[in-house]
């Protein structure tokens, strides 16, 4: 089953940059900043990965801090998005949208614009390499004042279309609702860029509702706590909202309390657009392939249901029409080769 699947052209919309930074380059990377390392492999774990005892969300971010260090240089910053390229392509992931927030990268003395434009490149170049189509999406943060959030909208204005295709908001959905940056996706959506939010992760459905009714959300990150509100679970289905769902990390997170108990089954029986991601390959220690397993195995999907939540995944992309029309009839021929059974 899962050969089988590696072999599927497949989508990923939510990748997080500094989430699936490769631990053999966080390692290389560390070494030569002279960072203290973990002295064993057990430690190297522990610093990177979570499992799905993760006892809490504190406990998945802080598997960041060391990434974060390693992507301080624009050399750092390319060689990321091109490796983020090429394991996309060694497990068939035919499109990527990988998503960072610009600010987290200049601690090194980097400009906001060498950050975007170091990922910019570097993705290109995976994609030259490996043939995977590569986006880029920046993240605004809900911790950061509107006027910093406002330098990463501006920059996004200044690249879209040059490799950036949206804008998102992430970081603590508790404690910074969506609504605090109202003015920042107001003008988003007047620049005609495409927004993603990150809510009903770790807060509940009316950070949903906040984001798709006051940000504009043309797709929202997680969506795990949709059900929560029956009315606004409705308006996601009437107006195709697309939930970027991320089930190995919504375990971890804690954001669902079991594989079963995960709700994707549910939306997509109700309706509701779901697509599936990795989030962060080497936090969550996961790839894509293994995503779509996991779903047949706890999900009850069959082989057909999982081809047609690529097919969703492609269509809630950001891409370019000619793109997605060109990839659209490539995986529609790919899975008639490999047949639904």
């Amino acid at each position: 089953m899962l050969e089988t699947i590696k072999k599927w052209p497949k989508v990923e919309l939510h990748y997080h940059l500094d989430g699936g930074l490769r631990p053999d380059t966080i390692k290389e990377i560390a070494s030569q900043l002279g960072m203290p390392l973990p002295p064993d492999e057990e430690a190297w774990r522990s610093a990177l990965h979570v499992t799905d005892e993760c006892p809490s969300l504190i406990e998945y971010l802080s598997k960041f801090q060391l990434p974060a260090l390693c992507l301080q240089t624009a050399e750092h910053l390319k060689r990321a998005a091109y490796e983020a390229v090429e394991d996309a392509a060694q497990d068939n992931i035919k499109y990527i949208e990988i998503r960072f927030a610009p600010q987290l990268h200049t601690e090194g003395g980097l400009s906001l614009e060498d950050v975007v434009s170091s990922v910019v490149e570097g993705a290109k170049a995976g994609e030259r390499d490996f043939g995977t189509i590569a986006r880029i999406i920046p993240i605004c943060l809900r911790n950061h004042d509107v006027a910093r959030n406002w330098q990463v909208l501006e920059l996004t204005k200044k690249w879209i279309g040059k490799g950036v295709v949206g804008i998102d908001l992430a970081g603590d959905e508790a404690g910074f609702p969506p609504q605090l940056h109202r003015s920042v996706f107001v003008a988003a959506k007047q620049s005609g860029i495409p927004i993603t939010i990150h809510a009903g992760e770790a807060a509940g459905a009316d950070s949903i509702r906040q984001a798709v009714t006051g940000l504009f959300a043309q797709r929202i990150g997680h969506g795990v706590r949709l059900a929560e509100d029956p009315e606004l679970l409705e308006f996601v289905k009437e107006k195709k909202i697309p939930l970027e769902m991320c089930l190995t990390s919504n375990i971890q997170t804690k954001a669902a309390p079991s594989w079963e108990d995960h709700p994707i089954r549910q939306y997509d029986e109700l309706g509701i657009i779901v697509t599936v991601n990795t989030d962060n390959t080497t936090v969550s220690n996961t790839t894509l392939t293994q995503e779509y397993e996991r779903l047949m195995r706890y999900c009850r999907f069959s082989f057909s249901d999982l081809q047609r939540i690529v097919l969703n995944a492609l269509d809630a992309s950001f891409a370019e029409a000619e793109v997605k029309e060109k990839l659209r009839a490539e995986f529609k021929a790919e899975f008639g080769r490999f047949g639904s059974a």
